[in-house]
């Protein structure tokens, strides 16, 4: 039977047009100035956006894609487009150009919303793609667009409905092509819904966010869908935003909430190693994408801003699980925000160990992570692979985890990413956040090597800090080590880089480090 009442987009669009129409939303633009609007203005913009589609040649289930960074216009996209029934499909401009080719083709993408300094990228592919009618640039065309459009029609569908598609986003693949993943209307309602409780990020309307993540990564994690449902202020960083940028507007905007990955606030702690920096207005900073190192979370505790820590991934839309200090010693803490955390509510989890049975909760016993709930998805899309993922209604995560006595996930490592020496584990993650609390580290990355005798051996790959390279011995960093971890576990083998590779969404790129050292240290 049809729900009488449909859980959609456009009730978030809606709410905050008619209970905080004077709200900000402020965006930086790639010159440094900064675009004020109210939700109001932004509102009747989303509207004309939505009225336009049709004569771009979009309708209903039609994919649109975005190459563009966070800012205003993209945010009227992120409505717009699924509020008028097709699907936004946000495009990570930072994956190489065959898999931006594999992406707007596999996705049938019509037309592409592109920010002008980003128009060579899509340029340089156009004659490689099949299905794209129309490029938009983010600037005068995009305007003109909007003044052109009807003023006085509804753009929205009389009987939107919750199962249909909204949004897609393609994971950063480290083997193959990356994967589709769609959310329905009815996905990203019940995922903001969950981002507002009180146990969770408690986001309302007295907030002031600021995602740094990009808005091209799994819907900025949320916060964009969230923040304008509550009503709360927006402040969106534009175009390569620095530690200092960020600082600026945390500061003058008085920002209370804030999302980005570990490398965004390393670049934070090493600006406020140089200056002082004003963070007062902080209510907490969540960290995803990869574990924070234990001297990041210090930082912000340090300073009265708690830290957490959340955990989830492109099928999950994304978040699953957020780690939190509630009380102890400064050391429990932070030892505490270091795990990826409790299951947030409506999902439901086994971390299955060898054989599939559910592994002890003792903080000891790895296993691998399976998920569900009503905003995991079911499938790759148009993906024969899903099977291998996609098991009786459980997502199988890759992720190997243990979990405590309190029911807290620590992610050891993934499958892929474990070293497995002499038929024994070792979690490259932990040598890592042990690493970067290393006085000389600023940077570190763990993979396995070939091996004579063990199979397989760690290998530490080391960014020193900016004048702390003759303290990041081999002799120190395996000391340091051993104080820490079984003598086993410590590598041999420690590499001295000027930068380690990154993937598209700013993780550390593991297959790039075994290529590179495929035949050992």
């Amino acid at each position: 039977m049809r729900a009488l009442f449909q859980l959609v987009l456009r009730s978030l669009l809606e709410r905050p047009a008619q209970f905080f129409p004077s709200q900000e939303i402020v965006s930086r633009n790639g010159d440094g100035s900064i675009d004020r609007c109210t939700y109001a203005e932004w509102h009747t913009r989303v509207r004309r956006l939505a009225a336009a589609l049709p004569g771009l040649g979009v309708g209903r289930g039609d994919r649109v894609a975005t190459l563009a960074w966070n800012h205003r216009r993209h945010l009227e996209l992120y409505f717009a487009v699924p509020c008028a029934g097709s699907v936004l499909h946000t495009v990570n401009m930072r994956l190489p150009a065959d898999h931006l080719v594999h992406v707007l083709n596999h996705a049938e993408d019509k037309v592409i919303f592109a920010d002008e300094d980003l128009l060579p990228l899509v340029d340089a592919i156009r004659p490689r793609l099949h299905t794209v009618r129309h490029v938009v640039p983010l600037g005068e065309a995009y305007e003109a667009l909007l003044a052109e459009a009807p003023a006085d029609t509804d753009p929205f569908p009389a009987d939107p409905r919750e199962d249909e598609p909204a949004a897609m986003c393609y994971t950063s693949a480290t083997t193959g092509d990356p994967k589709g993943v769609v959310y329905t209307h009815r996905t990203l309602y019940l995922h903001s819904m969950m981002a507002c409780m009180a146990d969770t990020i408690a986001l309302g309307h007295r907030d002031t966010v600021m995602p740094v993540v990009p808005m091209f990564h799994v819907n900025a994690w949320g916060l964009p869908f969230a923040a304008a449902w509550m009503g709360a202020k927006q402040v969106l960083p534009g175009p390569r935003a620095d530690a200092q940028t960020l600082c600026d507007l945390i500061a003058r905007e008085r920002v209370t909430l804030t999302a980005g990955v570990p490398t965004v606030w390393l670049g934070v702690q090493q600006l406020a190693d140089r200056q002082p920096v004003d963070l007062s207005s902080l209510r907490f900073v969540i960290c995803g994408g990869s574990a924070p190192p234990a001297a990041q979370i210090a930082f912000f505790e340090e300073r009265g801003i708690p830290f957490l820590h959340g955990y989830g991934m492109t099928e999950a839309a994304p978040l699953t699980h957020l780690s939190r200090a509630e009380d102890g010693t400064a050391e429990e803490r932070v030892a505490r925000v270091r795990k990826q955390g409790r299951l947030v509510p409506g999902l439901e989890q086994r971390v299955a160990g060898e054989g599939g049975h559910e592994v002890e909760h003792d903080g000891r016993e790895m296993g691998e992570v399976w998920l569900r709930g009503p905003w995991l998805a079911g499938e790759y899309y148009r993906d024969a692979r899903s099977g291998e993922t996609f098991q009786d209604g459980w997502y199988k995560s890759g992720d190997l985890a243990t979990v405590d006595a309190d029911g807290n996930l620590e992610i050891v490592d993934r499958v892929k990413d474990v070293v497995k020496s002499g038929g024994e584990w070792i979690s490259s993650v932990a040598l890592e956040n042990a690493l970067m609390g290393h006085p000389a580290v600023a940077e570190a990355a763990v993979i396995a090597i070939p091996d004579a005798r063990w199979q397989e051996r760690p290998l530490a790959c080391i960014v020193p800090k900016p004048g702390r390279q003759d303290d990041a011995t081999a002799e120190s960093l395996r000391a340091f080590l051993e104080e820490r971890f079984p003598r086993w576990w410590v590598p041999e083998g420690y590499e001295l880089l000027v930068e380690l590779p990154k993937t598209g969404t700013g993780k550390f790129d593991k297959k790039a480090l075994r290529q590179r050292f495929a035949a050992g240290a």
